[in-house]
């Protein structure tokens, strides 16, 4: 059943892959997903040689501890999306959005955990995935601040609207 479940994500990444990665904006979206892969790939060989989590059913087990499919490809689309989705968000509304990602995500690593042997928790909880979950995510959120600032403004940078913003749905209610 595990392989079958990395197989249905493979599948489930690699062809969500166009419709995230658009082509208008997409070096910004590059350095999201690939920033994100580094950093979930950071934290989580730290956690595996912590001994606080572990991969039994994961893609090469023979040269990753870690599971690559979802350091590398996941929740780098993950990333991507909620790149997306709150880059015009203003702090509280970011911060109720971050639950729209987390929680989910927390419960169903949680419900994955007991029922398959795709994570093994040894000193690890549903409240160490749901920070590790919204540490990342606001550290690539902050990131991507970081570069808007760095960067010079000429279009190659600009994430589009989210269709999700707050403020464009009242703009279009109101007129």
């Amino acid at each position: 059943m595990e392989k079958l479940l990395l197989r249905m994500l493979f599948l489930s990444c690699v062809a969500a892959v166009p419709f995230v990665l658009k082509r208008k904006n997409l070096l910004m979206l590059l350095i999201v997903f690939f920033a994100k892969g580094v950093l979930a790939v950071t934290l989580d060989s730290y956690f595996i040689k912590k001994k606080s989590i572990a991969y039994p059913a994961r893609p090469f087990p023979k040269i990753f501890d870690t599971n690559i499919l979802y350091d590398f490809l996941f929740y780098p689309l993950l990333s991507v999306i909620w790149v997306r989705v709150t880059y015009n968000s203003k702090p509280a509304e970011l911060m109720l959005r971050s639950l729209f990602f987390s929680v989910p995500m927390s419960l169903l690593q949680w419900a994955l955990e007991k029922k398959t042997k795709l994570f093994k928790w040894n000193s690890w909880t549903v409240l160490h995935t749901f920070a590790s979950l919204n540490f990342t995510l606001f550290t690539i959120r902050g990131f991507v601040g970081l570069v808007r600032r760095l960067l010079p403004r000429d279009g190659l940078l600009q994430v589009e609207e989210s269709k999700y913003d707050s403020a464009e749905l009242t703009a279009k209610a109101a007129g």
